[in-house]
């Protein structure tokens, strides 16, 4: 086994791939959904989180790292694995004093040091959210996978050592069959010189993907510049793009360097490019095709720059363009790419407690509080919600709970009074309209909005208690299996492999 897995990751040249196949192997090998790979940071002291797997979602935490705790609670699984240099199993890692919650609450652990030289570098990690899920076997799976792989993730642990992760955005893939789409183009299009033009709702996540797109091309080195063309005023956005020299205008003291210089060689982000002024849009388009900017009162040869352009905007430029409100040149330039980012309300029912928890972690991790759980009344109340500020909306949401809560666990009144209200309020507003809700959905519909994450979360559990066994859960739930599957296609349930009957 260990000569075909070296041969396999031979075969992968890019880091982020490398781990993500070996993540992979791990979770086929043993039918685990959840799973992680951390890498010692010897400058830290720490275990960097590198991949993690949650349900199927791909998680991307840039600087996570788990430290040693003072306060004489434990270190955690990962920990006392990488310390003892011995391989962990527990059919219920809660009873164990080893155990510190890291993410989710989980009951089955296995895990195994990654070796290298005599030492471990790193801890191989796959978890259950139900009781004695693996076994020897699975561990002994793990310890050939990890000992193949050892020398593949010493050259990621270099890598990530001499690499400065600052800046850089994390990432949820897997949401949904929209962004699947949204990731397949991000891959494709990062690497080349395309201008992308990046479309959404305001929080659907634009400027997320807009970094992606940067510190995943050959430009990931050099500046990324962002420039908000609706937060400055009209008067001042040409000079803020193109700068000037001393006198240009009252008040032009001193020579400014505009922020296309300032993006050469790497990436200008043109955000709320809906909101550029007809009047600057011309000298912009110069920009794009000759890569000439005169700063403002010059009278020299216009500089030339070298700079890739990514914009993104919530307004139907199309529109705009056929109302003669934006440049018909300037949008077919700066479009050769588009993406087209789905709201949360179309995914949230199947992805949003991963998101939460995910969410939590980022923000515990940046106030430098501990993270707490979240209550089943919290998390149903996030599951009911709207959200029409998308996905910016309920990560504000997580911080403000996160800050707020004083406890173990995050309760209803943690929450944002515009989610704990909201779904008083709408009841409320509907009998004082006399049944003239803006919501125009039936029974039947909103049921099913209610019902989707309760039924979706049932039949997971209901699948581990199983072993993976479609037709033992259907007895189990009283329906017939032709009937299981069917709502396990609805809820977007996906089976690994099925366990021989």
């Amino acid at each position: 086994m260990n000569l075909r897995i070296e041969q396999e990751l031979h075969e992968v040249d890019d880091i982020k791939q490398l781990e993500r196949r070996i993540m992979d192997l791990a979770l086929e090998a043993t039918n685990a959904n959840h799973g992680a790979i951390f890498l010692h940071d010897d400058k830290k002291d720490g275990l960097a989180l590198h991949f993690h797997v949650v349900e199927g979602l791909v998680v991307t935490l840039p600087g996570a790292l788990l430290r040693r705790r003072r306060d004489g609670r434990p270190n955690g699984i990962a920990f006392a694995v990488h310390d003892s240099n011995e391989a962990f199993l527990s059919g219920d890692a809660r009873k164990d004093p080893n155990y510190a919650r890291y993410f989710l609450d989980v009951a089955s652990i296995a895990a195994v040091p990654i070796p290298y030289q005599g030492r471990p570098i790193g801890v191989i990690t796959i978890s259950s959210r139900t009781t004695d899920a693996f076994g020897d076997e699975d561990i002994t799976r793990l310890t050939e996978l990890a000992q193949a792989a050892a020398k593949f993730l010493r050259r990621a642990q270099l890598y990530h050592a001499t690499r400065d992760d600052a800046g850089r955005p994390f990432l949820i893939k897997g949401l949904s069959p929209e962004w699947a789409e949204v990731e397949r183009r991000l891959e494709q299009v990062a690497p080349t010189q395309a201008p992308v033009l990046v479309h959404g709702e305001s929080g659907t996540g634009k400027d997320l993907v807009s970094r992606a797109l940067h510190f995943n091309s050959r430009r990931a080195d050099k500046p990324f510049v962002t420039v908000n063309c609706a937060a400055i005023p009209e008067t001042m956005l040409e000079s803020v793009l193109f700068g000037h020299v001393r006198g240009a205008f009252t008040g032009a003291s001193f020579d400014k360097i505009g922020e296309f210089q300032k993006a050469d060689g790497g990436t200008l982000f043109l955000d709320e490019l809906g909101e550029l002024p007809m009047a600057l849009q011309a000298k912009v388009l110069r920009a794009v095709e000759q890569g000439e900017v005169q700063p403002l009162g010059s009278n020299k040869a216009p500089a030339h720059v070298d700079v890739r352009f990514i914009c993104a905007t919530n307004r139907d430029l199309a529109q705009m363009v056929r109302e003669r409100r934006f440049r018909d040149d300037l949008y077919y330039r700066l479009s050769v790419m588009t993406m087209e980012l789905p709201p949360l309300r179309s995914y949230k029912n199947n992805n949003l407690e991963t998101m939460a928890h995910v969410f939590l972690q980022q923000a515990c991790q940046h106030h430098g509080v501990r993270a707490p759980r979240f209550s089943a009344e919290a998390m149903a109340l996030l599951l009911a919600y709207d959200y029409p500020g998308n996905v910016r909306e309920l990560k504000n949401a997580v911080e403000h709970a996160a800050i707020m809560c004083t406890g173990e666990s995050i309760g209803p009144g943690d929450l944002p009074k515009s989610i704990n209200h909201a779904p008083r309020e709408a009841a409320a507003g509907s009998v004082a309209a006399g049944h003239t809700s803006r919501d125009t959905r039936t029974l039947k519909q909103l049921r099913d909005v209610w019902l989707a994450p309760l039924e979706k979360r049932y039949l997971r559990q209901l699948l581990d208690q199983c072993d993976g066994s479609v037709r033992r859960a259907a007895e189990q739930a009283g329906i017939n299996t032709v009937t299981m599957y069917r709502l396990l296609k609805k809820r977007g349930l996906k089976l690994r492999r099925e366990v021989s009957e």
